[in-house]
């Protein structure tokens, strides 16, 4: 399969937006493409996350993987949070997946960041085999605490 992976601005709107509709729902979101795709777009516009998108030859999105730039103190130095990945059912299996992250790898490394960190669901495996064969390390120094500021 050839792929192409390339870094996505605003004329890739529409096909991020299917994809990360489909991401959500995977985590068990009800299907919103008119959220998915106002998300996307302020991200882009803000220049807040950056994009890869992967493609076919014909043009058809594969899949996506989305950076957040973020710091660490105890570091001080940069890390970007991957905080999503995706790979459209018919595409899994193909290699999309280890090629979006390795793009991912070599932007941070680019940008001179120290490293890079991700979470999935603990029942996510075929992810985290993903990732550890990518030199992921999972973390067992440390507990990741939320607040839902946003109940109901």
């Amino acid at each position: 399969m050839d792929v192409q992976v390339h870094r996505a601005d605003a004329s890739h709107l529409d096909l991020i937006a299917s994809l990360f509709d489909a991401y959500r729902g995977f985590y068990g979101q009800p299907s919103n493409l008119t959220q998915s795709r106002a998300f996307i777009a302020e991200r882009i516009a803000r220049d807040e996350s950056v994009i890869f998108l992967a493609r076919d030859a014909d043009g058809e999105a594969l899949g996506f993987v989305q950076l957040f730039p973020t710091f660490s103190s105890i570091d001080a130095h940069r890390t970007w949070l991957l905080g999503d990945l995706f790979t459209a059912p018919a595409a899994r299996g193909r290699g999309v997946g280890r090629q979006l992250m390795n793009t991912a790898r070599a932007f941070a490394v680019l940008s001179g960041a120290k490293g890079m960190v991700l979470e999935t669901a603990t029942d996510n495996h075929g992810a985290q085999h993903l990732y550890e064969s990518l030199g992921y390390v999972r973390d067992t120094g440390y507990y990741t605490y939320c607040l839902d500021l946003k109940q109901g």
